[in-house]
């Protein structure tokens, strides 16, 4: 299986969870604007590795995050 080459995050604008708190807690941060992938950190370690997911399956994933586990 070949791997796909990881795109340049240099630039990329990150933007930290909503549910991250002012004292800098357990974060991720993604980043958006990138064909195809969502990149995602930790939010303590910028200059640490980031993660990078095909669109849809991050997209599978948040709606699985998101469903109203009452039903």
């Amino acid at each position: 299986m070949e791997r796909a080459s990881r795109p340049d995050l240099s630039g990329a604008v990150w933007r930290k969870s909503s549910y991250s708190n002012q004292e800098g807690g357990n974060c991720v941060e993604v980043a958006d604007g990138i064909p195809g992938v969502v990149p995602v950190r930790d939010s303590k370690r910028p200059d640490g590795p980031a993660l990078v997911f095909p669109a849809a399956s991050w997209t599978a994933f948040v709606d699985e995050l998101t469903i109203d586990r009452s039903l």
